[in-house]
């Protein structure tokens, strides 16, 4: 699915109803216009739950925390590497899950990617 497929909805327009169907449909959408980032990824990874279904949420940009480690200080080397080792155990943790929650502070986004097509 390209992300050209994604349906977006504000923070605002979608309802738990519209979100349970997204879900049962095994859809991959977008949430934009997000107030409150921790309220809304709740939200959603209870909907997903609910259903019996897996989910790992992460940081879109998380990446760049991790690229740290190409700057040679020690605070950059040491944060970029704690990243890598809390991405990779939070990844084992979370292994093949049904649903991938990004939630994007900065753009103030949450997308919702089904993993299992």
């Amino acid at each position: 699915m390209s992300k050209v497929d994604i349906e977006n909805y504000t923070s605002d327009e979608i309802t738990s109803e519209q979100l349970g169907t997204l879900i049962e449909n095994k859809k991959s959408f977008k949430i934009v216009a997000v107030k409150d980032i921790g309220f809304m990824v709740n939200k959603i990874e209870g909907a997903i739950e609910k259903r019996d279904l897996s989910c790992r949420v992460y940081t879109e940009y998380r990446s760049v925390a991790m690229g740290a480690v190409a700057i040679p200080t020690p605070v950059t080397v040491l944060g970029g590497l704690a990243t890598m080792v809390g991405t990779a155990a939070h990844n084992l943790a979370t292994f093949n899950p049904d649903y991938e929650i990004g939630k994007n502070k900065i753009k103030s986004t949450v997308t919702v990617i089904y993993q299992k097509d």
